[in-house]
């Protein structure tokens, strides 16, 4: 997001450290409650705040810790594999899609306003693309911002908006050129979210359980003309942008996930005894396990080759293409090993209370969100001259 200072090794260790015991210690015993309950408690962001994890990759003048991808991509991955909840790490993280735009296109007054009471964990940012009769086709929204006078009035629809019932802020697209079509006259507008009009919906899912996700309404909503991020109608290349860190990121969390799921398969398997012997004394599930191993490794390569290339600013159509692909090779890493994990813990990984049981049920959204498989693979095409 910004640049940074370099991070020694010591305190990447440090970091880490700090990361997998409040995964272990505040997240971990209380997912499956979490997710019954279909939300985590709201005190658990400034908690996360305190350590200094909303804040990785902001600028210290706005209340953040300036960071490369390295060391995000690897809270993420970390968190991922102690923690072992997407829903929760989708909404207490929201604001890392909902915020990057405000900090690259808002005013420093807009910025100053926005982004300090979020990562302190006081307020929650979202962000709102996706609509009902569009996902990964950006350029087909049909939610209207018309000019009147110093505001705009915002009428529309958003659907599948994760922390979209109790955000504060979100970060909306939405088409300003009333005559326009396509990407052109697509704008992004910071919508304070206690405005009247504005109305939300809970939407249940397969996975995410503790994650919070709406579907929001907004009726002659005003907001300000000074909450517009960068210029009218250059919106859709903001978004674009803001897609590529988004899937850089899904891309670590999945190998996250990949990874408990087989840190559990493991430890079941030396345990669970059977026909006379530990699971892992069967040929059969070891080559299993090795097969979840051959995946996470190369994951694990290509998401550091990637993030370092961002870090040494080589992010042009090469690299763009490469995080498509990255992130449909992550889950479907992700997809294998939590597959499995759960045929390795038979019975048991069909079981609510699992891990692999959770993830199970989480990579699909994972292999959705953020840009479909299919989007993927046409968007990296084009980024390589293919289409």
């Amino acid at each position: 997001m910004t640049d940074h200072p370099d991070f020694t090794h010591e305190d990447r260790t440090a970091l880490i450290d700090t990361v997998k015991r409040f995964a272990r210690e505040a997240i971990a015993p209380n997912v499956s409650a979490w997710d019954e309950a279909g939300e985590f408690p709201r005190t658990l962001y400034p908690q996360a705040a305190e350590l200094g994890l909303l804040g990785l990759g902001y600028p210290e003048a706005l209340g953040g810790t300036p960071a490369p991808w390295s060391v995000r991509n690897a809270m993420s991955q970390t968190l991922a594999r102690f923690g072992g909840s997407g829903g929760l790490m989708a909404s207490l993280f929201s604001h890392n899609i909902g915020l990057p735009p405000v900090l690259a296109h808002g005013t420093p007054e807009l910025q100053g306003e926005i982004i300090p009471p979020v990562l302190r964990g006081e307020q929650i940012a979202a962000l709102g693309i996706t609509e009902s009769g569009g996902g990964s086709d950006v350029a087909a929204l049909r939610t209207t911002a018309r000019r009147d006078g110093d505001d705009f009035v915002i009428d529309g629809e958003k659907v599948f908006i994760t922390s979209g019932m109790r955000c504060d802020w979100i970060t909306l697209a939405v088409r300003t050129d009333l005559n326009s079509k396509g990407a052109s006259g697509i704008s992004m507008i910071a919508v304070p979210c206690h405005l009247p009009g504005i109305s939300r919906t809970r939407l249940h899912k397969m996975g995410w359980l503790c994650s919070d996700t709406a579907h929001l309404r907004f009726d002659g909503v005003r907001v300000p003309a000074r909450y517009l991020l960068g210029e009218e109608g250059k919106g859709f290349r903001i978004i674009m942008g803001n897609f590529n860190g988004e899937r850089l990121a899904m891309s670590a969390m999945a190998l996250g996930f990949a990874e408990a799921c087989f840190d559990e398969a493991l430890s079941w398997a030396q345990q669970r005894q059977t026909f006379g012997a530990a699971l892992v004394e069967h040929q059969v599930i070891r080559h299993k396990l090795m097969d979840m191993q051959m995946r996470i490794r190369s994951t694990q390569a290509w998401v550091d080759e990637l993030g370092a290339r961002a870090d040494a600013g080589d992010t042009g159509p090469d690299w763009v293409a490469g995080v498509c692909l990255l992130k449909n090779h992550a889950t479907q890493t992700m997809q294998f090993c939590a597959d499995a994990a759960v045929q390795t813990l038979g019975g048991m990984g069909y079981m609510r209370g699992t891990v692999s049981e959770r993830v199970y049920r989480e990579v699909k959204v994972m292999m959705i969100g953020g840009g479909a498989e299919e989007i993927m693979k046409e968007l990296a095409a084009r980024q390589l001259g293919l289409g």
